[in-house]
């Protein structure tokens, strides 16, 4: 889903819509079908997903036209991956949908090129309520003052770690608000201990990374520039290879088993490592996966310097002639209780806080109560959100895997990468 000739795609196809006459964007004439009519309206949907998803967004769909007959849709799902190539391609032909799910990936680069419709009139006049958001998780949808997406699901980084091998070891578990330096050496003994390195090398993930320099008063970007220099880089390569030496975290081969691996066999369900870092959503799928018992706690550090991620968004296509009824049915699947109910926790925690007390009580998976207890507490210290990533975020991302894997592999010093990490990563959001 990233890298260089991906980039190229996207950014050729995205490109080439900006080249279609004004009236295409539906800004100008024509009548648009109004929410309350009675006239006939297909609705184009296309979302990421399995079957489960699909399931559950079309009962959910079906919801909207049992309370407005004349509203059918034309649903399309997929798989993730290839799931951006197709929407480029659809976008470029002026054949995009009319809703679209997004993440915050490409959610810069869609809203630059005018692909998403701003929809601060809609929130301004309460036909898009996000009142029940909480305002850090509305806000993480806000692109160059638009608001380009709706968040549908919060998130947040955790970090999961096997308390049955810890439990048994008699070896104390980890806890929101250590230090980085005391999670290392924690990390360390628990690698004594139980003879599994203490933790995976995040030195290549971007979320760690992100979080570190938050608590470091920077961020990942600021405005449309990188928001650290390549001396930042450096002091967090150089923390993580302390790490390597002492032993508390897997080889370089296997670090690189789990940057890249899914889900399922992160290091802290093949029992590579003790914990693994993922997003406090992930517990459950974590769970199914290994019947060691697992927890999850915040990323180290100050707590504060996490905040509500959007799992993921709805967005609406700018030329769509359906504007007011896409947008309808995106309030209408984030705030009804009803469709709460289904949707459940399938794509996030719901972002209206009513309905989320509502499904979290009828919850009866206890990984699932743990991830959602978790991200509420966290949610009373939530920092203020960053801005969206710029375009380019999924080639940064891939460019910092490939300088920490370096690093770890011993080819180039946390200096080397640092600076070969940055130059890369200002050309990938500079194109």
């Amino acid at each position: 889903m990233s890298g260089t000739p991906r980039r190229r795609l996207l950014a050729t196809a995205l490109a080439a819509v900006l080249l279609a006459p004004l009236a295409a964007c539906g800004d100008d004439g024509g009548e648009a079908p109004a929410v309350d009519s009675t006239k006939p309206v297909e609705l184009s949907i296309f979302w990421w997903g399995g079957d489960a998803r699909a399931k559950l967004t079309e009962e959910a769909l079906a919801l909207y036209t049992k309370k407005h007959p004349n509203v059918t849709f034309k649903k399309t799902w997929q798989a993730n991956q290839g799931y951006f190539d197709k929407l480029a391609t659809l976008t470029a032909g002026n054949d995009a949908p009319d809703i679209f799910q997004i993440d915050d990936n490409f959610l810069t680069e869609y809203a630059s090129r005018n692909v998403t419709l701003d929809l601060t009139s809609y929130q301004k006049s309460n036909k898009l309520d996000t009142s029940k958001f909480p305002e850090s998780l509305w806000k993480y949808g806000v692109v160059d003052g638009k608001l380009a997406g709706v968040a549908f699901g919060e998130n947040t980084q955790g970090l999961v770690f096997n308390k049955t091998k810890l439990a048994a070891a008699n070896q104390p578990l980890p806890t929101t608000g250590m230090t980085w330096e005391a999670f290392i050496d924690w990390a360390a003994t628990a690698t004594t201990a139980t003879k599994v390195p203490g933790t995976q090398d995040p030195s290549a993930d971007y979320k760690a990374f992100w979080i570190w320099l938050r608590q470091q008063n920077k961020d990942l970007y600021k405005d449309k520039e990188l928001g650290f220099t390549a001396q930042d880089v450096t002091a967090w390569f150089d923390l993580w290879k302390g790490a390597r030496d002492r032993k508390a975290t897997p080889t370089a081969d296997v670090i690189r088993e789990g940057n890249a691996t899914d889900i399922t066999k992160q290091l802290v369900v093949t029992g590579k490592a003790l914990t693994s870092w993922v997003w406090v959503n992930q517990l459950p799928e974590l769970q199914k996966n290994t019947k060691d018992e697992l927890g999850v706690v915040a990323y180290p550090g100050d707590p504060k310097a996490q905040w509500a991620r959007a799992a993921l968004y709805f967005s609406v296509y700018r030329g769509s002639d359906k504007k007011d009824v896409a947008v309808d049915v995106i309030n209408f699947l984030a705030n009804d209780p009803e469709v709460g109910k289904v949707l459940g926790t399938d794509r996030g925690l719901p972002p209206n806080m009513d309905i989320r007390a509502s499904v979290q009580s009828s919850v009866t998976d206890a990984a699932m109560k743990t991830s959602i207890e978790v991200e509420n507490t966290l949610g009373k210290t939530f920092g203020p959100s960053p801005q969206v990533p710029l375009k380019g975020h999924s080639t940064l991302r891939s460019e910092l895997i490939k300088a920490a894997e370096s690093v770890q592999a011993g080819k180039a010093t946390p200096a080397q990468a640092a600076e070969a990490f940055v130059t890369a990563a200002k050309s990938a959001i500079s194109k």
